[in-house]
């Protein structure tokens, strides 16, 4: 039986995006809220080429679950917060959002949004009819990533304003015994292979992951789409069997470890290319930050001493080393990204945690 073709595509409506290409072409300084659709559409490099031809600032939206912008692109501003205050503020300076492949906005807190009070003009391109639906305001385009930004960039005019001044990256951070967590991510994005596969589950280090861990583009990072855990690991083993070709690194708390670690089995079993930094910080670190947010004091349930990962890591047939000390760092990751199999390497990390949600003074 000769299989079926069935097109995913679904073009924009004409109307709508030669308002969209007008409202661009007459923004001061526009934003693009760029989100985890352009991605899975496997349409980053168009994304890139609507960016460059609008000489737009270009952000994330919050809860990203994927990379779809270069984030070392010089347009690239940064991440928005997941705080309405906070994402506001950042946007204030645009008199023109335009979201893209992302909800408009996914928030993580309550709190007003200024963002939505008409100061700024607010378009969006989706193919999720229940994301444009519940957007409060402004102008949705219901379609699918490469037809709406193959249309886009047929009918901008080529900019005349000044590029915007993208995000500067940090210097790199110094070794620290307890070790840092800024120091572990920069450590671990300068040995990975070029083309690894970060899949990511340690929301209380995710602003230090934005800054010291800079993602490619297209299909190079995977993370929950929501605030919730034990996600990572066996995303981690699911993407080590689809791309047998390239090394998978998981990226992952001690806490978020601990709701799937049988993962690890099936992972030694197949003898997937998989390496897994644990993170171990000793308890939920998110929850922590959170009780810090929220003013309340001696939560119960939120530390997690005497896990041993290297023993349940060998217990479940894969290789395993502890790293307690800087120095100890360079050559685990090294060996540990370099193994014919599954390799697990946990570090013991400062336990102290960012304000997650504190308001700016």
């Amino acid at each position: 039986i000769e299989a079926r073709q069935v097109s995913r595509e679904l073009g924009p409506d004409p109307d709508a995006m030669k308002a969209l290409a007008a409202a661009l072409a007459a923004s001061k300084e526009p934003a693009l809220v760029v989100g985890p659709g352009v991605d899975r559409a496997q349409a980053v490099d168009l994304m890139m080429k609507v960016a460059e031809k609008t000489r737009a600032a270009v952000w994330i939206s919050p809860f990203s679950a994927r990379c779809s912008f270069p984030e070392r692109h010089p347009q690239f501003a940064g991440f928005l917060h997941a705080s309405p205050a906070q994402l506001s503020d950042a946007l204030r300076a645009h008199d023109l959002v335009v979201v893209i492949g992302a909800p408009a906005f996914t928030f993580h807190v309550e709190g007003d949004a200024p963002i939505f009070d008409g100061t700024s003009a607010i378009f969006q391109i989706t193919d999720d009819a229940t994301a444009a639906a519940v957007t409060p305001r402004g102008t949705s385009i219901i379609a699918t990533m490469k037809p709406a930004l193959t249309t886009l960039l047929e009918l901008l005019p080529e900019s005349r304003r000044a590029m915007p001044t993208g995000r500067k990256l940090p210097l790199a951070p110094g070794a620290t015994d307890p070790i840092g967590v800024e120091y572990l991510l920069h450590m671990l994005s300068s040995a990975m292979p070029r083309d690894a596969v970060l899949v990511e589950e340690a929301p209380s280090h995710r602003p230090a992951m934005h800054k010291f861990m800079p993602m490619r583009g297209q299909d190079s990072f995977y993370t929950m789409a929501s605030g919730g855990l034990g996600y990572a690991l066996p995303a981690s083993v699911g993407m080590a069997l689809g791309r047998p070709g390239v090394r998978t690194v998981c990226l992952i708390g001690d806490g978020s470890a601990m709701y799937s670690i049988q993962a690890l089995w099936t992972a030694a079993q197949r003898k997937l290319p998989l390496t897994v930094v644990v993170i171990n910080n000793s308890g939920y670190g998110a929850m922590r930050s959170f009780s810090q947010v929220m003013q309340v004091r001696n939560v119960p349930g939120l530390e997690l001493p005497g896990i041993d990962f290297v023993q349940l890591a060998q217990g479940l047939g894969c290789d395993a080393v502890r790293v307690s000390h800087p120095e100890q760092l360079a050559p685990a990751l090294k060996r540990g990204l370099a193994l014919d199999g599954v390799s697990l390497i946990e570090v013991i990390v400062d336990t102290a945690v960012p304000l997650l949600y504190a308001e700016k003074s």
